[in-house]
């Protein structure tokens, strides 16, 4: 149960983080703000609950943020145009790496 509500945490996170593009520019910013605070406040919300529910903090916040970080730069690519070099992408292959080595590491 620990690990879904972490999965939860880090959509919650990435629909937050996602929303802070909107804030930027002309027009309403109300509503872009309200989804950054309430999936901000959900995704920790969650991300409490996934460690009440036995996930080591180092894992749950490592998992939690690579898997952010991919899908942000998946999502900033895709939906806003923004650029995907060849060294980006070796970066988040090694973040990735790393929360996997932390992840087979760790006593189970």
């Amino acid at each position: 149960m620990g690990y879904l509500f972490l999965a939860g945490a880090i959509v919650a996170e990435v629909i937050g983080t996602t929303a802070l593009r909107f804030t930027a520019g002309e027009g309403n910013k109300v509503v872009p703000y309200i989804v950054v605070v309430v999936g901000y406040v959900a995704a920790f919300s969650l991300l409490s609950l996934s460690l009440g529910a036995g996930v080591p903090l180092g894992i749950a916040y490592a998992i939690w943020a690579a898997i952010g970080v991919v899908l942000v730069v998946l999502i900033s690519w895709l939906l806003f145009n923004e650029s995907l070099t060849l060294v980006q992408i070796g970066g988040v292959l090694l973040v990735v790496g790393g929360v996997t080595m932390l992840e087979l590491g760790g006593r189970h």
